[in-house]
């Protein structure tokens, strides 16, 4: 029945209210007259008393509406609420004992009823809406009360007090603790919840039933919210985080901002502060091309350009689906006066780029369209040199011809000493970008090498996320693998800066902090997701690590630079390698060859050009690879 009356359309409920508040006006002044005169035959026997006891609720009602207490869901009655119910009975009350008194005298009307009557309602109106708020809540939760988690809250600060009185509203959500690290917080009581310090921690868990951490300070430092997820290692605890202070400075802080941990708090370093002059130069009212604008780098490439006011931006790309969708997502998301162009092609179509360029006057390219998965390209070995370099290189012609004044290139710390054909084919667009910028043209050519980016298609972090949610195991390569990790803004970040800080050659590199163990980031998914990790030493935990082995073409751990040789630029974090380049000359006829091999699927051929070419690169060939 309960369930059926908090279903009742709105008006309904409405109207439900009005009635109650009716009949308790006249019933709370039957009182106050029979708690001040000590008996009710007082007010039958003098007419006007009843005229004026009876119309009170014809004054009190309107008043109500007018102040918004119809118009507050009870199950959500606030401070604000409970003020607002005040004024409007003070209100009534001065009113109504106003009327009364003109009408009557002081001898038949005493002037305490208006006092007395004004404590009744009072008492009454707040008294049922907070006694229904509770009711419904109760009801409301106990249907789901097998369901319900309990929370500890740390930080007993102003997010944490929020953050309490937004879970009692939730039905999945109950906190029980706060834990802070003041020492003036101990054992002091917010919201009827006690605080506690972290030496308290073991014992608490297990008394009170705890599964979940909420994270109540925004304000800290990523390094300092580092320490504190670390400290939650060795508990099987899901922990989440609040948004930012400015969200709760908006007091939009709810249930649903509550956030899993992100796994970008697990880089062990502040993310990397741009330069926001270096992020327009080469965009800013100009007309910016980004090939590959549906990939992980290309689109997220395309919502900063967007942001950043170029004058037109093309979007190149050869897949149909990705393009519609950051077509469509960046025409949402446009609060500027941008022209967007969606354009399908290929940038192995020389003439195609050509005309575009020339058509559209561009001005800057972002060159992020490749083959990226290494054992992918590892079985396609031909094909990952087409895309990856020849058609680098085919692009990089089409701006040398249409005067396009930068060109900026997505490379990858696969590029150094690679041991794979992906991490080869891009050196040697590297290096063909190298050579062009020593010809007699306009175009400037720069590259940008950085690491494995943090949930783009195919990385370890949704492959994980997938694998956790499966019920396991999560898959590893090998026990001692490390990688470097970026999150996707910061490398498109970088892209852009490096462009502003070319001068025609460089690599630019991003200072990414300590290498990351695999197995490490594994481990530490598994306990943020609530799970313990099964092994030897815990035969009862719930997600097992297994290893199979590095795959063709994988190193343990990746480089950044091909020598040691590398200088700081303006911003501190991004560095210019200093390396040595192949002349055009030298490098054309090797190209050329590499061409013929790949398009006519001569394997063996292209391995030994490969090898020629960079002599670290040692792999030899099989006859299962196209």
């Amino acid at each position: 029945m309960i369930q059926a009356l908090l279903k009742l359309p709105r008006h309904i409920k409405q109207t439900l209210m009005v009635l109650f508040d009716f009949f308790a006006i006249i019933a709370c002044l039957f009182v106050a007259f029979f708690i001040r005169m000590g008996d009710f035959y007082y007010i039958f026997e003098i007419e006007r008393l009843l005229w004026i006891i009876f119309s009170a609720p014809l004054l009190a009602v309107p008043i109500f509406f007018r102040f918004g207490l119809y118009h507050a869901v009870i199950r959500y009655v606030s401070f604000e609420s409970i003020w607002s119910i005040i004024q409007a009975v003070t209100l009534y009350s001065m009113i109504w004992g106003l009327a009364a008194f003109m009408t009557t005298n002081w001898m038949v009307f005493p002037r305490s009823v208006i006092l007395i009557n004004w404590l009744l309602v009072l008492m009454i109106i707040v008294g049922s809406r907070l006694f229904s708020r509770w009711f419904f809540l109760k009801v409301n939760l106990g249907t789901s009360v097998l369901r319900t988690k309990y929370v500890l809250i740390y930080g007993a600060g102003s997010a944490g007090r929020q953050l309490s009185s937004a879970l009692t509203q939730s039905k999945e959500y109950k906190p029980v603790a706060f834990v802070d690290d003041d020492i003036k917080m101990y054992h002091q009581y917010i919201n009827g919840l006690e605080v506690y310090s972290k030496s308290d921690l073991k014992v608490l868990i297990k008394k009170k039933n705890i599964s979940e951490v909420f994270l109540a300070i925004p304000s800290i430092s990523r390094n300092r919210r580092n320490e504190i997820i670390n400290y939650f290692d060795n508990y099987p605890l899901i922990v989440r985080s609040l948004p930012t202070l400015l969200d709760l400075a908006q007091g939009r802080v709810t249930v649903n901002d509550l956030m899993e941990i992100d796994i970008r708090d697990l880089l062990g370093r502040e993310p990397v502060s741009p330069d926001q002059n270096l992020l327009e130069v080469n965009i800013n009212q100009k007309v910016v091309m980004v090939t590959g604008a549906g990939g992980s780098i290309g689109s997220e490439l395309c919502r900063q350009i967007l942001i950043l006011k170029p004058k037109k931006i093309i979007l190149y790309e050869i897949s149909e689906p990705s393009l519609y969708q950051i077509e469509q997502e960046l025409r949402n998301l446009s609060i500027v006066d941008v022209e967007i162009f969606p354009i399908i092609g290929s940038i192995s179509n020389k003439e195609r780029l050509i005309t575009i360029c020339k058509m559209y006057s561009v001005q800057t390219i972002y060159h992020t369209a490749a083959y990226k998965h290494v054992p992918l390209v590892e079985s396609n070995p031909s094909q990952g040199l087409l895309n990856n370099t020849i058609g680098t290189m085919i692009a990089a012609e089409a701006a040398i011809a249409s005067n396009v004044e930068i060109f900026v290139l997505i490379s990858t710390d696969k590029a150094v000493r690679p041991t794979s054909v992906m991490g080869a084919s891009k050196r040697i667009a590297e290096l063909i970008l190298q050579a062009f910028s020593k010809q007699n043209h306009i175009t400037r050519f720069t590259m940008v090498r950085f690491g494995n980016v943090l949930d783009s298609s195919g990385s370890v972090i949704p492959l994980f996320k997938k694998q956790i949610k499966d019920g396991g195991p999560i898959t590893v390569t090998h026990e001692d693998v490390v990688r470097y990790f970026m999150t996707i803004p910061e490398a498109v970040e970088l892209v852009i800066q490096a462009g502003a800080l070319s001068k025609g050659g460089e690599v630019f590199l991003l200072d990414m902090g300590d290498p990351i163990r695999i197995y490490d980031l594994a481990k530490k998914m598994i306990q943020l997701s609530g799970l313990e990790l099964l092994d030897e030493n815990n035969p009862k935990g719930d997600i097992e690590i297994k290893y199979t082995g590095l795959r063709p073409g994988e190193k343990l751990y990746e480089e950044l630079l091909v020598s040691d040789n590398y200088s700081y630029t303006e911003n501190k974090l991004i560095m210019r390698a200093e390396e040595e380049m192949i002349s055009w000359d030298i490098l054309e006829p090797i190209i050329a060859e590499i061409k013929k091999a790949t398009l006519s699927t001569d394997t063996e051929k292209t391995y030994k050009l490969l090898n020629e070419l960079l002599p670290e690169f040692k792999l030899t060939t099989n006859d299962q690879k196209l």
